[in-house]
């Protein structure tokens, strides 16, 4: 719920994301990205053999072999993959130096991807200020999308009432950009605060060349990488970002053993300033830098790049798909909206507010939920620590608790009532789970969370948060394998949002407020809601929640350390 009218700061729509997060415990560094595409993460594990039928040299050899007729995978524009070539960044890089660093960066991805560019990617430079010019520009859409986005952060736990969805993401994820990908452009820019002697590092080229290389293949403005809801959003990058990572760890595997690498000089102070970033946006974000080359060294190593060929032709819907290498759909759910007194949804029809108006969460989301809370606000949810109890090859962070397992779908209504500074706030947030023991799980964690902002019940059984920035009254009710979170500023608005629906009795849940809305009825069906196959190739806006789809910019957020809960 929010009381006034949040940040114009417009969505999110061309930026990305590397950072380094220390928590409770060391942790290792990652990265990530977005434009609409990403950036790139952490270490890797030890190197695979070079790719069958690709030419192996000797890293060291003083005069590079001859150019092959025609153009092979490894080699490009007159370089072959593990060619040396004269490049010295200490005072910047020449043109010449630019074209040869590039061209070497493309045969080297081909090499590890076994597969041939169909044509030059061009490379350019740019100021930050002439970045940050053309960012504020292309986000200054209007604020009915941040008004609506507001909410679905806010029902996370993640963004509070006194910032402004679009203004925190921004601030997250713009301290520092160093490049990325514009596929509508098919060109790689290069952003720095140094136009006359620019840098840029090994990783942040070759990811980005990746995805150039998707694009050459798939077409990355198609609507196939561009997500409608939060969750599809982030499953969708979990190939296309997956694959950039998995292919610059491969990479890097190589460098300093089977191939030099140029140095990059180590860059002052970033640049981008910025306040210190939101943690669970953050982990939110980085879900398909983590789990994606997981999912893409397992599909390759089961049955070559042919096998990710169609994985990356049809990918993921969730995230769940993405964190446990599942098959499994999730479950339908239905809707109908019965506010009262001037309480509605946001506008069904208009495809930039996700999914007939709602939003999907997902899996991912719902983790970096519990974790930021007791991260930061010292909830008994789940332990923050566990982030890092990874075991699987390429994997960085885990994104697996028993109060996000187990998910089965949920949508995520915002409601508002009035106009202007007069409007209020609140949502409708329904999670169905697999189980009536996972979704008491959910429950309890939630209702634990709600407890670290020192939340009251009433005798009528709601919850009351008396202040801070998740201040608010909420219905918590557990119905089967379902749990239902109502919002709004005050009870009765809750009871506006949502009438009909009973909090639970501290013995026994009441029912359902319409006999189960995880399947379609009458109403819903009217309307087109039960269907929800919104056309992502009909808008050229970005998905749901962070307002990014498929990424290509490299972000580096660095020197980001987490305080201590005193």
């Amino acid at each position: 719920m929010r009381g006034s009218s949040p940040s114009t700061r417009s969505r999110l729509v061309s930026l990305a994301l590397a950072v380094a997060l220390v928590c409770t415990a060391a942790a290792p560094a990652f990265a990530a990205g977005a434009d609409p595409s990403v950036a790139r993460t952490g270490a890797a594990p030890a190197a695979d053999a070079p790719a069958a039928g690709s030419v192996t040299l000797n890293a060291t050899q003083e005069s590079a072999p001859p150019d092959p007729d025609s153009d092979a995978v490894g080699w490009e524009n007159g370089y072959w993959h593990n060619e040396s070539v004269e490049v010295d960044q200490s005072d910047g890089l020449s043109d010449a130096e630019l074209e040869a660093y590039v061209a070497r960066a493309m045969a080297r991805v081909e090499y590890v991807r076994e597969a041939e560019f169909d044509r030059d990617v061009p490379v350019s430079v740019i100021t930050r200020e002439e970045y940050r010019n053309r960012s504020d520009g292309e986000n200054a859409n209007g604020t009915e999308y941040n008004r609506w986005n507001d909410q679905v952060w806010e029902g996370l736990f993640i963004i509070g009432e006194s910032s402004g969805s679009g203004e925190e993401i921004g601030e997250t994820t713009g301290s520092s950009v160093l490049g990325f990908y514009a596929p509508t452009r098919g060109e790689i820019t290069v952003v720095t605060d140094s136009p006359d002697s620019p840098t840029i590092d090994n990783a942040t080229l070759v990811h980005e060349l990746v995805h150039a290389l998707q694009d050459q293949r798939y077409d990355l403005t198609n609507g196939t990488y561009r997500g409608d809801t939060q969750d599809r959003d982030l499953a969708i990058d979990g190939v296309v970002e997956g694959e950039a990572n998995y292919v610059e760890d491969r990479y890097t595997e190589r460098c300093g053993a089977e191939w030099d690498c140029v140095t990059t000089p180590q860059a002052g102070g970033g640049g981008g300033g910025g306040g210190t970033p939101n943690l669970g946006i953050l982990l939110t974000l980085l879900n398909p830098y983590s789990d994606g080359p997981v999912l893409v060294n397992e599909v390759v190593r089961a049955g070559g790049w042919d096998a990710f060929e169609s994985e990356f032709r049809s990918p993921p819907n969730t995230t769940e798909q993405v964190i446990h290498r599942t098959d499994e759909e999730p479950r339908e759910i239905g809707f109908t909206d019965r506010g009262r007194n001037g309480w509605s949804t946001f506008p069904r029809d208009d495809p930039q507010l996700g999914r007939n108006g709602s939003d999907t969460v997902g899996e991912a989301s719902i983790y970096a939920m519990f974790w930021y809370q007791a991260r930061e606000y010292g909830a008994d949810t789940i332990d923050p620590r566990n982030l890092f109890d990874t075991s699987a090859s390429y994997d960085t962070y885990n994104y697996e608790s028993e109060p996000s397992s187990g998910w089965d779908g949920d949508r995520l209504f915002p409601y508002r009532t009035g106009e202007g500074e007069d409007a209020q706030y609140g949502y409708v947030w329904i999670t169905a789970w697999d189980s009536e023991a996972d979704a008491e799980q959910f429950r309890d964690a939630y209702l634990r969370m709600l407890e670290a902002h020192d939340v009251r019940r009433t005798d009528d059984g709601y919850y009351v948060v008396p202040d801070g920035p998740f201040a608010d009254a909420f219905l918590v009710k557990l119905d089967g394998d379902r749990v239902v979170v109502v919002n709004g500023p005050t009870a009765e608005d809750v009871r506006d949002i949502r009438p009909g629906l009973e909090p639970e009795t501290t013995e026994t849940p009441t029912e359902s407020d319409d006999g189960g809305e995880d399947t379609a009825d009458a109403t819903d069906t009217a309307t087109g809601d039960t269907a929800d196959t919104a056309d992502a190739g009909t808008t050229e806006t970005a998905g749901a929640g962070f307002g990014f789809a498929v990424a290509v910019a490299a972000v580096a957020v660095a020197g980001l350390l987490a305080r201590r809960r005193e």
